[in-house]
């Protein structure tokens, strides 16, 4: 006699309804960051402050990473649409790209570059915090099972 195997697989529905509340509850994070940074006038955009507290949110315990990872994947896979209406927009402005396109390239091209080094940094010091933590558990479980 076989036993078979049942695997709960999600419905479209259910997926669906996973990433809709997991993308709300990102957004939520970021409108009660963005109305904190305008009341209390930081120089910080409300994004970062948003990112921030989720950051440290995830890192306490607060929120399981499972709890937002559905969403911010389809958000992370769609980026692309929500930078359509900055080309749009980039075409009325013919003229400042032909005075400036130069100095505007330099910038795009400068402001990646550094956003590549600074995520390239934290990941790095990332990857190496969580290797630090895990032999510490591995030699404290070590030392817990000598004594």
């Amino acid at each position: 006699m076989s036993a078979t195997l049942t695997t709960h697989t999600p419905s479209a529905f259910g997926r669906f309804v996973r990433i809709a509340l997991q993308s709300a509850a990102l957004a939520a994070i970021w409108v009660a960051a963005d109305f904190v940074a305008r009341k209390l006038a930081l120089p910080v955009p409300g994004g970062v402050i948003g990112l921030v507290a989720l950051l440290a949110l995830l890192f306490c315990g607060g929120i399981a990473p499972r709890w937002v990872k559905a969403g911010a994947d389809w958000l992370l896979s769609d980026m692309l649409l929500f930078f359509i209406p900055a080309a749009v927009a980039a075409v009325q402005y013919g003229g400042l790209f032909m005075e400036d396109g130069w100095r505007l390239a330099l910038v795009v091209v400068g402001g990646t570059l550094m956003v590549m080094v600074a995520v390239a940094f934290a990941v790095d010091r990332a990857a190496r915090l969580e290797r630090r933590l895990a032999l510490r558990r591995a030699l404290g479980a070590r030392h817990a099972a000598r004594a």
